[in-house]
């Protein structure tokens, strides 16, 4: 048996950086990763993705060339080319984190499954491991439904989705969510027919519903189709592919397409680690619970990333290492009750979010101030001629802190950041409004937005 200060197992986000923490504070680690360094970020998520993104945007903005005085004649996407772009940015990731991990001093890189043997041991290859802190990071992968036809015919997820070097003449993308939305653009854009089938009346169920509509135009003025509503999802072999039933209120009663794309959400893999050996509790659907500082309910044993269940982005990973670390190296009292929610949604263009939404402070019935402005009025979406969308902003009526904002635009991504700041330090919205902004951007209009702030009607 090998004795170690600490165990990790995955090296998605979180668990690098915390071996990094371990090396640097003298005390010996074991890190484990059985499939590939980095997680679903780096191999099948936001690196690779939004690399098929830019593809795609710049392949957009080459048709739109006559708006900006330039004509590119007959613009055709290379999709083997494509691919090899994507795999050398996501492969360059990949290989930089487990070389990184293999330099590190005091650190053992095992490849292989783990399984716990008990709350304080864990097997990989043989080989019996033992710390008294042991820390889970092993994210999760697409769920696949359980719906009629599902095992007769081919489909896709967005993990093999990484593998396709060729362009699909028909994409359906079953679910409208955030994954399907930004492969639906993407795939349209590189020439392929999309039709996305959702169950929920509307897009992003969980964004309030004119951000939703909005979303729902700017992929429609691209030819996206959209089948809502669609309750009794079966799939089935046909001539022409794959038909995806969706018996909605209006239309036919099913979709053919070439592919079929799984988009219906994410399930933790934990199924398989014989976390039972070692007392851990999961909930219904698999996710370990932890408390405020992200330990289970077994003492030593933390779960970080997307397992836990609380947080499901590369970013919250992130910051659950940090306050694992924090608490345990710096003697701080970071929670995650602290964590502000937010988020993107990488569409072109993209969508901003941090806070709660204008739906769910109404539902409060906390007093609050609203105010919305299109970005057709922001001179920097206009010179770029990318003026699709708003921004929009609740703040609260007593404090004036910012509750909640939603930045669907040019550069939202990134705006959203300024508010996300003002937040944490818990400062009134007039703050933003006493500084100057450099010209032409678009943050420079949050304090005109923030001028037309109104109680909710």
């Amino acid at each position: 048996m090998k004795h170690f200060d600490a165990i990790i197992i995955g090296t998605g986000q979180a668990g690098p950086s915390l071996a990094g923490r371990f090396s640097e504070a003298g005390k010996t680690v074991a890190i484990i990763e059985r499939l590939k360094f980095g997680g679903t970020c780096v191999n099948t998520g936001c690196i690779p993705t939004k690399t098929m993104v830019a593809s795609a945007y710049a392949a957009h903005v080459a048709r739109r060339g006559a708006e900006y005085g330039f004509s590119v004649n007959d613009v055709r996407v290379d999709m083997k080319r494509v691919k090899a772009r994507k795999d050398a940015v996501s492969g360059r990731s990949n290989k930089g984190v487990e070389q990184w991990l293999q330099g590190l001093k005091n650190c053992t890189v095992i490849e292989g499954h783990a399984r716990f043997q008990s709350s304080n041991v864990i097997i990989v290859n043989d080989e019996v491991l033992q710390a008294d802190k042991i820390y889970i990071n092993v994210g999760g992968r697409a769920s696949i439904p359980e719906m009629p036809g599902i095992h007769d015919v081919p489909f896709l997820t967005n993990s093999s989705m990484m593998e396709v070097d060729f362009l699909p003449e028909h994409l359906v993308i079953v679910g409208g969510s955030y994954v399907g939305l930004e492969f639906a653009q993407t795939y349209r854009r590189f020439g392929s027919e999309v039709t996305i089938v959702e169950m929920g009346p509307r897009l992003i169920g969980r964004e309030d519903e004119d951000v939703s509509q909005a979303v729902r135009e700017i992929l429609e003025v691209e030819g996206i189709k959209f089948r809502l509503n669609a309750k009794c999802i079966s799939l089935a072999k046909h001539a022409g592919g794959v038909a995806v039933d969706v018996t909605c209120d209006e239309g036919s009663p099913d979709v053919v397409g070439s592919h079929v794309l799984l988009a219906v959400g994410r399930v933790p893999n934990t199924r398989d680690l014989g976390l039972d050996a070692a007392g851990v509790a999961t909930d219904d659907r698999g996710y370990i619970i932890v408390d405020d500082q992200l330990q289970t309910n077994v003492p030593g044993i933390y779960a970080l990333g997307d397992c836990n269940g609380r947080g499901a982005f590369t970013h919250t990973s992130y910051n659950d290492y940090e306050i694992v670390a924090d608490n345990l190296f710096n003697g701080d009292h970071r929670r995650v009750s602290d964590r502000i929610p937010a988020y993107a949604l990488y569409i072109d263009p993209p969508l901003g979010r941090c806070g709660v939404t204008e739906a769910e402070l109404r539902k409060s019935g906390r007093r609050a101030l609203m105010a919305k402005y299109p970005m057709s009025r922001v001179s920097r979406a206009f010179e770029k001629a990318e003026t699709q969308g708003f921004m929009k902003i609740c703040v609260d009526a007593e404090t004036k802190q910012i509750l909640g904002a939603a930045i669907l635009g040019v550069g939202g991504d990134e705006v959203i950041h300024i508010l996300l700041d003002v937040m944490y330090a818990k400062a009134p919205y007039t703050v933003i409004q006493r500084a100057m902004h450099i010209h032409p951007t678009v943050a420079e209009y949050l304090p005109t937005l923030l001028s037309k702030l109104e109680p909710f009607a």
